[in-house]
């Protein structure tokens, strides 16, 4: 039996919907199976994490639970000849973190197929930086320049404050992108201009004439992350075979939508499935973002926090407090 021990964020039900979080000492036996065992070095916190942590049973099922959809760090042991003691990589998506133990803990085991080697170009730090907020933004981006090139026009991003949307924000702008942000959050302009934003707009800005049946085509392109009425003004706002994506609902997951955008310009509304991406088309993803499309200002969207630190962090992210990337420090 292996009795190695790590530290880990454990949630637990502590009554009728009561559930508590602490730090607590775990060992490499109580890890579930898997082919790849991995020593993490740097996480993430994601909205989906401040769920888990919360006992939200639509995200875990079961407790006690470690979260963390993300994590960074070296290969310790593998069955699979794919990788080695050693080995650099990133394990995003899939099952971890939400009904298996994730990146809140210092070691995970996990399938080899769940698991990307950590490109050229990138640390395990910066790749943690993007996590799975920066990979949906990558796979955003994707959908978009593929169909609408940096001279079309403007391209509108909502809640541009968040992991996916900052980072949205700065790698569209990197590309040469004319980017307009929509934030709640006044405070947070100078952030935004500073990511690149050429244009921030308030909620209410975006979502005026929301129950109009068509608004005047403004945008060449939407990356929405939040979805409810912002995404309904936003694809009623987009201009002749525009492309929206969406990969959030964090406002609604409602779309109280007519056809209008779709049959008389020709809109296109890409849904963007991070959690299932093909492993083809994920490395091609974090190719992109550990070369070309990686931001010179990837270094301002992000704070440093140790495991004691994750738990405030969590109730900020559930009162829509956070701005950026909160990274988790594992190793301290």
């Amino acid at each position: 039996m292996n009795v190695k021990t790590f530290r880990a964020m454990v949630v637990e039900e502590a009554g009728e919907k009561q559930f508590s979080r602490s730090i607590q000492q775990k060992t490499i036996d109580q890890l579930p199976d898997g082919e790849v065992l991995i020593k993490v070095m740097w996480s993430s916190l994601n909205y989906k994490d401040a769920l888990s942590a919360s006992g939200n049973r639509g995200v875990t099922r079961k407790y006690p639970h470690t979260p963390g959809i993300d994590a960074a760090g070296v290969v310790e042991e593998s069955r699979n000849e794919a990788f080695s003691p050693g080995d650099k990589v990133i394990v995003t998506s899939y099952d971890l973190g939400m009904n298996t133990a994730g990146g809140f803990g210092q070691y995970i085991r996990v399938p080899a197929a769940w698991v990307v080697p950590l490109p050229t170009g990138l640390d395990l730090r910066e790749s943690m930086i993007f996590g799975t907020a920066g990979f949906t933004a990558g796979m955003s981006v994707m959908a978009l320049t593929h169909c609408v090139p940096a001279d079309r026009g403007d391209i509108l991003v909502t809640g541009a404050t968040g992991g996916v949307g900052s980072l949205a924000v700065a790698l569209l702008a990197g590309l040469g992108y004319s980017v307009s942000a929509v934030s709640g959050k006044a405070e947070a302009v100078p952030f935004l201009t500073g990511l690149g934003a050429r244009k921030i707009l308030s909620r209410a800005e975006a979502t005026a004439g929301s129950e109009r049946p068509l608004l005047k085509g403004i945008w060449a392109g939407v990356i929405d992350t939040v979805g409810g009425d912002i995404l309904v003004s936003a694809i009623k706002s987009t201009d002749l075979r525009g492309v929206v994506t969406c990969c959030g609902n964090v406002a609604s997951p409602e779309l109280p939508l007519n056809v209008f955008p779709f049959i008389l310009r020709g809109v296109s509304l890409l849904g963007i499935d991070s959690q299932n991406c093909p492993m083809e088309r994920r490395k091609k993803v974090w190719q992109h973002l550990a070369t070309d499309w990686k931001p010179t200002v990837l270094a301002k969207l992000c704070r440093e926090v140790s495991l004691e630190e994750l738990d405030g962090e969590i109730e900020l992210i559930l009162k829509g407090g956070q701005t950026g990337r909160i990274i988790v420090r594992m190793d301290s």
